[in-house]
């Protein structure tokens, strides 16, 4: 049988020792025994991997294939047998060390999960979230033994592999509402046609017309929501009735649905009745130093920093005005910039108006130079509203920047009330001359010392990647039959 025929806890074992050959008279759901598999590569791998972690029996728990498998591995591996029990060894070697010691066995073993990801700018991840998103994403599934490829639309960029990934760069119609869906609609045909993976991540639910195809070349898909899209200022008219539909289509054509916090989560289970997998981004804590800081004239907790794509959901404007109106005489940076939004960039401007406390830098992509902007800032303006859990929120945190966050059911959730909120020009006025006066110093290390605290719990990458992984063990057990949807969400 093709091991994709075995029981999930077989497959696991089969697949962390990178084995991608035949079975013999294993009955499907059985667990690999005596005389079931050719065990010439596995077995070597396996006997070298429990060597190296001094494997004596344990209980784990088991999450990778449910408490239904919880066990005990009553005595060591008999390293004279030719098989073992897989079911055990599933149940018993899951935890990070154990798993790190079977991904970098040498041992002479083909094949692994195939991934494609569409529906990004791609990686190396230089405009915002998603591509954050999916390049740390994507390189820890690469190290973890996954095939990914991702496909990309970064102008004049060749790089045909990065960080352990595959990229296909495919060109995109450069219009701000065809943009997405064209480059996504020739991916979603390189990936039915040649690249024929296992599983896929689609990104965006601007992307909805694109699940169904893809389901009926047999592709099981999780599509992820990026928060409430109908919502944004610039898909306003027949682009918000879009994206409405789009974010319904979503929910209803997708093999699982994505949602980056419980606040997204509750929205599409109160208004579509349907549950998703709550997953989040994930960020670091850095200390990245301050040596950069004169390069901007810049002094170490010294200015205020705003960064964010200058769309009017994410509040710049209001932020901006309100400062301006302040008594405070710490500078504002400004980081941030918007392909299709100049309209709205004039505006910000002309609040600013020529004030010398203000300071534009446009887009910043030195990605060293924007962890010492976050690092050293004497707090961080955060004004997004409708997009979920925002990787610039928690990349500040990390950093340990204080926050000034728009009061709304996102921002709240993700910085646990840990925050200073505004919700208005005045009240960021307020907040910039309570600050000048030195009143919120105690509040400020509190903040900081709080916002990595929650980083720290709550958002690493490689917990997040652990959550991703089991999304993609459970698409691969997914009906990939056309259009044959799973009506069970994950809790």
């Amino acid at each position: 049988h093709d091991v994709k025929e075995l029981s999930l806890e077989t497959r696991n074992v089969l697949r962390l020792a990178r084995w991608n050959g035949r079975v013999v008279d294993a009955p499907h759901g059985s667990s690999v025994g005596d005389g079931d598999v050719h065990l010439t590569q596995i077995e070597r791998s396996t006997h070298r991997a429990l060597e190296n972690i001094g494997f004596e029996g344990f209980e784990e728990d088991a999450s990778f294939i449910g408490p239904q498998d919880r066990v005990k591995f009553p005595r060591s591996l008999d390293r004279q047998s030719p098989g073992f029990h897989a079911g055990r060894l599933a149940a018993n070697v899951w935890g990070a060390a154990m798993m790190e010691e079977y991904r970098k066995c040498e041992c002479e073993t083909l094949g692994c999960v195939k991934v494609s990801i569409l529906g990004t700018r791609g990686v190396p991840a230089q405009y915002g979230g998603f591509e954050t998103a999916v390049e740390e994403i994507g390189s820890r599934l690469a190290t973890r033994g996954y095939d990914v490829t991702v496909y990309c639309r970064n102008p004049g960029q060749t790089l045909t592999s990065y960080a352990g990934m595959t990229l296909v760069n495919l060109p995109a119609i450069r219009h701000r509402v065809a943009e997405t869906l064209s480059h996504t609609s020739l991916s979603a045909a390189h990936a039915a046609i040649k690249d024929r993976p296992d599983v896929a991540l689609v990104m965006n639910a601007g992307n909805a017309p694109l699940l169904r195809p893809l389901r009926a070349a047999g592709i099981p898909v999780a599509v992820h929501l990026d928060g409430l899209e109908s919502k944004r200022e610039k898909w306003r008219g027949a682009g918000a009735t879009y994206y409405r539909w789009a974010e319904r289509a979503s929910v209803r054509s997708g093999t699982e649905v994505v949602s980056d916090c419980n606040a997204i989560s509750n929205y599409v289970l109160r208004t579509y009745g349907r549950k998703s997998w709550v997953i989040p981004y994930g960020a670091e804590v850095i200390e990245p130093g301050s040596g950069r800081l004169d390069e901007l004239n810049l002094v170490r907790r010294d200015f205020h920093l705003l960064i964010a794509r200058m769309e009017p959901e994410n509040h710049v404007l209001e932020a901006v005005h309100g400062y301006r109106l302040s008594e405070e005489t710490r500078p504002l940076i400004v980081v941030g910039s918007a392909p299709y939004s100049q309209w709205y960039i004039d505006q910000v401007t002309r609040a600013a108006d020529d004030d010398p406390r203000i300071r534009f830098l446009g887009g910043v992509y030195d990605q060293d130079l924007l962890n010492q902007l976050y690092a050293n800032t004497r707090t961080y303006i955060h004004g997004h509203s409708v997009g979920g859990t925002n990787p610039s929120l928690l990349r500040a945190m990390g950093a340990g920047a204080p926050v000034l966050a728009f009061d709304c059911e996102f921002n709240r959730e993700v910085t646990a009330d840990r925050a200073l909120l505004w919700s208005s020009a005045d009240d960021m006025t307020r907040l910039m001359d309570d600050l000048a006066d030195g009143e919120l110093e105690p509040v400020l290390r509190e903040l900081s010392d709080a916002g990595k605290r929650r980083i720290e719990e709550h958002y690493q990458w490689d917990s997040v990647t652990d959550e991703y992984e089991k999304l993609l063990q459970h698409l691969q057990r997914a009906d990939r039959g056309p259009d044959r949807r799973i009506e069970a969400a994950r809790p």
